[in-house]
């Protein structure tokens, strides 16, 4: 955290974009929703105020998951309230529907909803593991979240990002997003927690990856008594284990954001942003002349120019072999 508060403004933006991106698209994932990387990217670009070249125009979905993970992380100093749930909910379904079946946005969830449940099934016998509370419970138990949540003094600031998650989630407010809207507030908890909006870890894709514990520990936690001690336990292995990965995925951020710092102080084309842009976010270390004219829609000639400028500059490096093969690769920093 220190070495990113520490940046310059570009390469610290450069960092959060690619932190949030990852939260953004992991979060949607443990719902097994996909969502377009490229288009998250570009909508976070958007709205920090970053360079968009090259980047797609994002639709109102993401633009939408996107809005409510920069409010919960960057505002994250401000009062978490019923409005604004009900803003961050509106902004995951904006067309009003969860796939097919149309939904209460903005609001609780109805009464008319039928009753919430986990449950599983053994041949023809259903066992309810838990069931959320009712309906016309739901303002009640929404206002004592809140109010525990306003106080941030009362709890360990890390394990109050853990209960935070676990006891929206376990309520169960809405009819379809509350993982989704639980992730956002563990990440707000966490940025209170470190104290900036400039986040450095995903808690997200420690969760992604470790998607089938994570269910089992909720609905293990569900169950009975409501005990959270494991769950909390699990909570922190997980953010040690997302932070054990952080640190390999910030150098590989920061050596990227150099690389961009060093093209944007340079007379790049659009075109030639495009691709060095495309080449640091998949990873690409065989970029030919043919490839090059794919990515930025020119013809052959006019890639070859590009990649000799970019070659010059120092940007980009010629691989080893000749010929047909000829591949470049992104240079060190």
């Amino acid at each position: 955290l220190g070495r990113v508060e520490n940046l310059g403004f570009s390469l610290r933006d450069e960092a959060s974009l690619s932190t949030l991106t990852e939260e953004v698209v992991k979060s949607s994932a443990i719902e097994g929703e996909a969502l377009d990387r490229d288009e998250v990217r570009s909508s976070i670009a958007r709205q920090l105020g970053m360079d968009l070249a090259g980047l797609p125009e994002p639709g109102r979905v993401v633009e939408g998951v996107v809005e409510m993970m920069l409010d919960a992380t960057r505002h994250y100093s401000e009062p978490l309230t019923v409005e604004r749930l009900f803003a961050w909910h509106a902004a995951l379904f904006p067309t009003g529907r969860s796939g097919m079946r149309s939904i209460a946005v903005g609001a609780w969830r109805p009464a008319d909803g039928g009753k919430m449940r986990v449950v599983s099934r053994r041949d023809r016998a259903e066992r309810v593991h838990f069931e959320a509370p009712a309906a016309f419970r739901l303002e009640d138990e929404m206002a004592k979240f809140l109010q525990w949540f306003a106080d941030r003094d009362s709890t360990d600031p890390v394990l109050r990002a853990g209960i935070a998650h676990f006891w929206f989630v376990t309520i169960h407010p809405f009819e379809d997003g509350n993982g989704r809207i639980a992730r956002a507030i563990g990440e707000m908890a966490l940025a209170q927690a470190d104290g900036t909006q400039h986040r450095t870890y995903s808690m997200s894709s420690g969760m992604e990856a470790r998607r089938a514990e994570y269910y089992q520990q909720l609905e293990s936690a569900q169950r009975g008594s409501l005990d959270i001690t494991a769950w909390l336990a699990w909570f922190l292995d997980c953010l040690e284990y997302t932070l054990d990965g952080a640190d390999e995925v910030l150098q590989g951020v920061l050596a990227k954001a150099r690389v961009l710092e060093r093209v944007g102080a340079q007379a790049v084309s659009d075109r030639q942003r495009l691709v060095i842009r495309h080449m640091l976010d998949s990873g690409e270390a065989k970029m030919t002349t043919s490839i090059y004219a794919q990515i930025a829609g020119c013809s052959n000639d006019t890639a070859l120019r590009d990649i000799k400028e970019l070659v010059g500059s120092g940007v980009l490096v010629r691989n080893d072999g000749g010929g047909r093969s000829t591949s470049y690769r992104v240079g060190s920093v």
